[in-house]
């Protein structure tokens, strides 16, 4: 579609569906072209526009191209749906497949390709064995597309038609865009095979190395990426291989370099000349430099890939550390990138610009900043011996400024310094103990209260200071606790006086008796034992010498590095974790058979859920976060809870499923402090249409719990547990989670509607447990909930003006609309309609409750601004405050 085609994208009259219909039929060439836009901007914002298939079919035979592309975009967007009135297309495509004009010859097969139906891949054969011999350069480069997609259909029939060895034989093609293609195609299809199909040999390297220079772009970087698999034989292959590369160092396309530098860093490995290896190394720094005046997000790609090769390769910017200094206006996370750099980059020779640099960063404005830079300091001082006093001194400086988190901060760095040079720079802690009272972050304090425990023989006043702390001691975080108990111990163990003695007994006794933390009790325990019997062995092992630290916190594991230096210009060389640990490719050599069913979304061969199956027909879909367990059914377990709140659900259905899923953080309903040591999170929730009822149980007791079970109170949808709670022993100090599946409409309470859930949780060694819990509208919107605009419009003008209720949200910002539709859809809440009001935008969506109880939704806010306006029109107005509550959760979630 042209630019001015955006009046198809505006109509909002109503019967347009018997409209567009009367169109697509019309005899008129122009009336038809524009029906098939209206019907692909109608399909582009979400309408429901499959009821047209068939006369949209009928507008494919034609001569006009653009025309004709329509059709077939259609097509691929509602084959799926309508496999069975797809078929009346195929003579068309096996007709354009054979047309004079290479361009509907290429459209004819792409689209064939593009269409995931089993019926249509039957009649792609032969019309894709031709293609892939066409005369035509660019039928032939998209047939070799069309090879790697058909394999990811059905692979068998790919191996059977030979459709590989055709695809094999346009590596050799003179064409250098079909050369780049097929090395696209065998590349993708090797990745979904288990068996090896595209090996590059001497052969076949030179043809690659030949298309190289002719190609566009992309097809350099498909080839590029191919070449660096390819292993030389020997170091002079290695390095003709590594001549032919190295212009495209200089090209303008970031991917290409990229590409460029990842090929000619694994040919390094194998080249044995040191002359050979230190000129690559100035021949791959000024691209790497050139990226770096890029985009920021470009950028931010650049420093994460470049953080990677100093890993490996340092030599190669360690003379461009200059690049990497942080400007006024770079993005925090490039910055952040461009620390991280500079660190491993630091060297006794330019040390004293890179703390000239960070000395700069800490007196910026961002915190998070600030504090990074502060550590890079101290980082630097691990990292090198000859530079760590110049370190601590720039470290001193900076808390003389008294800028609270700068100081905790120069702290917390100050701590590990002593650890990599002990007896070394202890003249300074007086310095340190004048920011004592300043401090108020756990780190922070934990690391102060290791360095007075730690030197508590040169501090004159080390049992004061420790006692500061000492006073608030139950309210501490656990590594403020644990901090104190050792520190205590040690200054006890080296001052044995009236004062540290008393200090010990009050620790001891605080971390033994008061604390429901088991890691600080059973070390004072420990420690009790220790001093109580043997308190020479005490010393031995409370001030045993400690191993001095290295700066390895951001080093990766050499074997990690190379398959991350493999995977350069990927995701995963931006996430820095290898591509198996983000996603999961299931590999597929064998087609299923037609009576076979699919799981929807694995037809791919991919699974974004590790552990489901591709082949549907083996295992029953089963929910996110649910393990499936092939166990006998349990007997249904008896209600030993009893009406314990004048509640009927006694019938109790046994669940073979009980499992754990893991989410974000859930609401404590049940704290330990009432529980007697039991703490239990919960929230309704929905997944794959059911309603769960998500718990977190944790034992914070000093005894097993086991024999759970959960009763629900009547209330205003009738929730009730649907099967028994299933829930392992719980060891002290462990925790289980599990979800347990609802039922609505069982167990209802009569007046008016409540968003209260009343429930009691009993096991065999406590008392019952009643807590309320809060019911989540938008758990239980249904996923029927899709309304037609012409059904939204009479609904909303069909139900009175009072059943309308309105209420504005002054703390909600909308950054996105489209993220917050799909932020809405994922709750069931369907986009309908939007409209600019002024400089504001107006939402329509629906969502549907139990008993078929419609919500008509009305959003209006301005983007990037905070306010949001939400208005809800529903025959049962008295439920528009619980799904109030329900915007403003999925809006803060």
């Amino acid at each position: 579609m042209s630019g001015h085609d955006s009046k198809y994208f505006s109509t909002t009259k109503k019967g347009e569906i018997p409209e567009l219909k009367e169109e697509l039929n019309s005899q008129y060439k122009d009336k038809r072209k524009d029906a098939v836009k209206k019907v692909i901007a109608a399909m582009t914002v979400g309408k429901d526009v499959s009821s047209l298939f068939t006369d949209v079919v009928n507008c494919m035979q034609t001569e006009n191209l653009e025309l004709k592309k329509l059709v077939y975009l259609y097509l691929i967007n509602y084959a799926k749906s309508q496999p069975d009135l797809a078929i009346l297309a195929v003579n068309t495509f096996v007709k354009d497949s054979q047309d004079p004009n290479p361009l509907i010859r290429a459209l004819a097969v792409r689209t064939m390709g593009c269409i995931r139906v089993d019926k249509i891949t039957e009649y792609l054969c032969d019309p894709l064995q031709k293609c892939l011999k066409d005369d035509d350069p660019y039928v032939r480069k998209t047939a070799a597309i069309c090879v790697a997609k058909l394999f990811d259909i059905n692979a068998e029939l790919v191996e059977d038609r030979g459709f590989l060895e055709a695809l094999k034989d346009l590596i050799s093609d003179n064409n250098p865009m079909v050369v780049a293609n097929a090395v696209a195609a065998l590349a993708e299809i090797q990745e979904n095979s288990t068996s090896p199909i595209f090996e590059i040999n001497s052969t076949t390297l030179t043809k690659l190395l030949t298309a190289l220079n002719e190609c566009t772009e992309w097809g350099q970087v498909f080839i590029l990426d191919a070449l660096s698999r390819y292993k030389a034989s020997d170091p002079r292959e290695a390095e003709n291989i590594v001549e032919r590369v190295t212009p495209r160092l200089q090209h303008a396309n970031c991917a290409v370099v990229l590409s460029a530098v990842k090929m000619i860093l694994q040919q390094m490995e194998l080249i044995t000349s040191t002359d050979v290896i230190r000129n690559l190394c100035k021949k791959m720094a000024p691209p790497l430099v050139t990226l770096l005046s890029a985009e920021p997000e470009i950028q931010y790609v650049a420093l994460r890939n470049i953080n990677l090769i100093v890993q490996k390769r340092p030599t190669i910017l360690a003379h461009e550390i200059k690049v990497f200094f942080c400007k006024y206006n770079d993005p925090i996370y490039v910055k952040m990138e461009k620390l991280e750099i500079m660190i491993k980059l630091a060297s006794d020779r330019n040390i004293d610009q890179v703390l000239l640099e960070f000395k700069e960063y800490a007196t910026e404005v961002d915190v998070d900043f600030v504090r990074k830079a502060v550590r890079a300091i101290g980082r630097c001082a691990i990292k090198l011996e000859r530079a760590a006093e110049r370190c601590i001194s720039v470290l001193l400086e900076l808390i003389k400024i008294k800028v609270n988190y700068v100081v905790q901060e120069a702290i917390i760095v100050i701590k590990d310094i002593f650890r990599r040079y002990p007896n070394t720079y202890e003249s300074i802690i007086a310095t340190l103990c004048e920011s004592l009272d300043t401090l108020d972050e756990p780190e922070a304090k934990a690391s102060m209260i290791w360095i007075i425990g730690e030197y508590a023989e040169r501090i004159d006043n080390a049992d004061e200071l420790l006692e500061s702390f000492l006073e608030n001691f139950p309210e501490e975080p656990a590594q403020v606790q644990l901090q104190l108990l050792t520190a205590t111990v040690k200054l006890f163990l080296k001052k044995p006086t009236e004062g540290p003695q008393q200090m010990i007994q009050v620790v001891l006794n605080n971390a033994t008796v008061e604390t429901d933390n088991p890691d600080l009790r059973d070390r004072a325990y420990i420690y009790w034992r220790l001093l109580s019997t043997d308190p020479e062995a005490a010393k031995d092992v409370v001030l045993a010498e400690k191993p001095v630290i290295t700066d390895d916190s951001n080093q990766l594991e050499p074997s990690l590095l190379d398959e991350l230096l493999t995977n350069i210009s990927t995701l995963s060389s931006v996430y820095h974790k290898p591509p198996e640990a983000f996603v999961t490719r299931l590999k597929t050599t064998v087609q299923k058979t037609e009576d076979e069913d699919y799981v929807e979304g694995s037809e791919t061969g991919y699974s974004e859920t590790s552990g489901n199956p591709v082949d549907g027909a083996a295992s029953p879909p089963a929910t996110v976060g649910y393990v499936p367990k092939q166990v006998a059914a349990p007997a249904p377990v008896p209600d030993l809870l009893g009406d314990l709140m004048g509640s009927d659900n006694a019938a109790i259905v046994p669940v073979d499923d009980p499992t754990a899923p893991s989410g974000r953080p859930l609401p404590v309903v049940l704290p330990a402090s009432k529980g007697q040591g039991l703490q239990i999170s919960a929230q309704l929730t929905r997944q794959d249409g059911q309603v769960f009822y998500s718990m977190l149980l944790e034992n914070n007791s000093q005894s097993v719990l086991d024999g759970f079970m959960i009763q629900f109170n009547k209330n205003s949808f009738g929730l009730a547990a649907v099967g028994p709670l299933q829930v392992p022993p719980l060891q002290p100090g462990a925790s289980a989670r599990t979800m347990l599946p609802m039922a609505l409409s069982q167990n209802m309470s009569a007046g008016p509607t409540s968003s209260i859930l009343q429930v009691a949780v009993k096991n065999n060694q406590q008392p019952v447990w009643y807590f309320e819990d809060k019911i989540v509208l938008h758990a239980l919107f249904s996923e029927d909930g899709r309304m037609e605009r012409g059904t939204f419009l009479e609904t909303w003008r069909s139900l009175p003006d009072s059943n309308e209720v309105q209420k504005e949200f002054p703390g909600i910002t909308i950054t996105s609309v489209e993220s917050t539709l799909d932020m809405l859809a994922a709750s069931n809440m369907f986009f309908i309609a939007k409209r600019k009001n002024g400089n504001q935008d107006v939402l329509y969506l629906s969502a549907k409750v139990p008993r078929g109880i419609p919500f008509l939704i009305e959003l209006t806010a301005m983007v990037g601004h905070p306010g949001l306006k939400c208005a809800v029109k529903t025959p049962t107005p008295e439920i528009a405050p619980l799904f109030f509550e329900a915007v403003e959760i999925l809006f803060k979630a």
